[in-house]
């Protein structure tokens, strides 16, 4: 079976995939992106994260030419056409050629959309946790580009790749004033005497999907939250301490390098959190 991309009006095949050399996003990062999961069909969350697109390329000056209901459907056709159910998805979007920033005609985004077969966390992950370390790069709070999914994501890769080599699964960036703001790749929460923490979104850091659920579901469910400031003494003082990302889902920490966290399992906040997050998954895409 061919494998298909959406790219810009419809479906082709990836090897006739084509993205002009004088596009911005490949000269100079200018563009977004989005990565999504599916379950049964069915892309979790699909709104906020073309919410979350479309709130960013505002913010940034990206227009983004295809509508949401373009995208929608792009999205459906693609699933179909490559026979996935569960499936990983990246949505990118730029803001096409830079030849037009020159013309007088409208400038045209570049957007295309790839599906893939969804592969899986290792399961002993979720049953003992992960390794992570502390970047040694910071965030700064007075970049642009940060608390956006931009194409700029080299700095992040470099940080994963370190941690990798140190047998680990994430990194944990700082900002430049010392707090904690989140992994390369996803939020952190923490767990101290029973209450879920997280960085406020102003700290700056990504408004996850992940993690906006995951507060709408311990509040739900009466499970005391805070988005506040932390530090590095409240990361190593958490009971539990865990990751969110689409891809992820809920990923307990079990060492923040040679520092242990909880015993030897998944604390029972997090258990929880993860069971009420498969509820949700299901709810929503079945």
């Amino acid at each position: 079976m061919s494998e298909y991309v959406f790219l810009n009006d419809g479906l082709i095949p990836a090897d006739e995939a084509r993205i002009s050399i004088h596009d911005t996003g490949l000269l100079h990062g200018v563009g977004l992106f989005e990565t999504m999961r599916s379950y049964h069909g069915r892309v979790f969350r699909l709104a906020d994260h073309l919410d979350r697109l479309f709130q960013s390329a505002e913010n940034l000056q990206i227009t983004i030419t295809q509508s949401r209901q373009k995208i929608v459907e792009g999205i459906e056709s693609l699933l179909k056409a490559n026979q996935l159910t569960d499936a990983r998805l990246r949505l990118t979007a730029t803001r096409g050629s830079i030849r037009w920033l020159s013309s007088d005609k409208p400038a045209l985004s570049t957007l295309f959309i790839t599906a893939g077969v969804m592969e899986k966390y290792p399961a002993e992950l979720y049953r003992w946790g992960m390794m992570v370390v502390i970047s040694s790069y910071k965030q700064n709070p007075d970049d642009p580009t940060v608390a956006h999914k931009s194409l700029n994501y080299f700095p992040r890769l470099l940080a994963l790749q370190q941690a990798q080599q140190k047998k680990a699964g994430e990194a944990l960036w700082f900002t430049t004033t010392n707090r904690l703001a989140e992994g390369c790749i996803s939020n952190v929460f923490l767990v101290r005497q029973g209450k879920l923490l997280t960085p406020g979104l102003d700290t700056p850091v990504l408004p996850g999907i992940i993690r906006k659920l995951v507060l709408e579901l311990a509040r739900k469910n009466n499970i005391e939250c805070e988005e506040r400031i932390l530090y590095v003494k409240d990361l190593l003082d958490a009971q539990e301490v865990f990751l969110t990302n689409s891809i992820m889902e809920l990923m307990p920490v079990h060492a923040i390098e040679s520092h242990k966290v909880g015993q030897d399992e998944p604390g029972p906040v997090y258990q929880k959190l993860h069971q009420l997050y498969r509820e949700a998954v299901n709810d929503e895409t079945k």
